[in-house]
């Protein structure tokens, strides 16, 4: 009998969390509340900001980030176009332009030169994501002074300089989707200094009990969600522990192969999220050999952002979708399972 397939992605969950999420189902009250408010503070912790408000999901916290910064109608916003297709959907559903900016060659984060060159007098804000685990030089982003937020959806629990990742933004956005560095299922949080704009988007998330009736809808976390986010808050420093460790043993064997792994800058850190391979050449026949191999790799972004909008001009981003591709890394892999994969990568990269 062959082996069972490794999924790309699996979320790590325990008794530990299955016994959290009972008990607020057994205490009668799951919506949100006092497991909300204490998921709140320690993820503000995690990122260096001082307030937190937890919504439903990655994508919900972009669009009230956008809504708090007061973007609509003739605004521009910065996003890299090697990125998720939530930026893109965020930005539209504020009512803004979209205006993606290629990425830097070597780090997949967005180039702070291209963005400087970006910016226009309709320019209201700069999203910057932390690229699959490599946190991008947000200080440099910031030096623009257009408003900043930060992604950190990919780099939670990373620091740099002794400084956590989402600590430099004017906003700071996080997603807990099931394959994230934590999960609460799905879920997100936007976290920021300023009480005005989190006071804004604690409004924004509930459409009910407002003395004059504005653009708020349902975008409430629930506290079942918020106890399984406060047991994986507890295992982050674990999770990325564990992420480093299986990143050590694929980069050897994916130089030895003849690709190039994961870039650290000197001095840098990486959290992992994605475990990068980049090829000289296409990666289609590698991802097919992959699953030929019984190892479910993906390319990183499932398709550039310049691409939805029919844009051309981003030679970066283009490279990097036609070149490089994700190996699985989670900290839920098995010891056998890394085994097997760092003995497939000859085999894979070979096409």
């Amino acid at each position: 009998m062959s082996e069972p397939i490794i999924p790309h992605s699996r979320p790590s969950l325990g008794e530990t969390e299955a016994q959290a999420v009972a008990e607020v189902i057994r205490s009668g009250w799951l919506a949100q509340g006092d497991k909300v408010a204490a998921f709140e503070d320690v993820i503000a912790k995690v990122t260096g900001q001082a307030h937190g408000a937890a919504v439903s999901s990655g994508t919900a916290a972009l669009y009230l980030a956008l809504m708090a910064l007061g973007i609509g109608s003739r605004d521009e916003v910065i996003i890299p176009s090697y990125a998720c297709a939530a930026l893109l959907q965020a930005v539209r559903q504020a009512g803004a332009r979209p205006v993606p900016v290629d990425i830097d060659a070597a780090t997949y984060n967005l180039s702070p030169t291209a963005t400087a060159r970006a910016i226009t007098p309709r320019t209201k804000a700069v999203i910057v994501v932390h690229s699959f685990g490599l946190p991008a030089d947000a200080a440099a982003l910031k030096g623009n002074g257009i408003p900043l937020i930060e992604d950190c959806a990919q780099t939670l629990g990373v620091s740099v300089g002794g400084a956590p990742v989402g600590s430099v933004g004017d906003l700071t956005v996080c997603s807990f989707y099931a394959t994230k560095m934590i999960t609460t299922g799905e879920g997100g949080m936007v976290l920021g200094r300023q009480d005005s704009l989190l006071t804004r988007i604690r409004a924004l998330r509930q459409y009910d009990e407002h003395d004059d009736p504005e653009q708020a809808f349902n975008y409430k976390m629930t506290d079942v969600q918020a106890a399984l986010g406060l047991c994986q808050a507890a295992r982050l420093k674990t999770f990325l522990g564990r992420r480093c460790a299986i990143a050590a043993r694929y980069a050897e064997a994916v130089r030895e192969a003849g690709g190039t792994p994961p870039v650290v800058p000197s001095g840098g850190t990486h959290g992992y999220f994605r475990f990068v391979v980049q090829l000289s050449r296409s990666v289609a026949p590698v991802l097919k050999q992959a699953d030929a191999l019984g190892i479910a790799c993906r390319r990183p972004v499932y398709k550039p952002i310049h691409r939805y909008l029919g844009l051309s001009g981003f030679p970066e981003s283009d490279a990097a979708w036609e070149r490089t591709f994700s190996i699985p890394i989670y900290p839920a892999l098995s010891d056998d399972e890394v085994g097997r994969v760092v003995t497939a990568i000859p085999a894979m990269l070979s096409g």
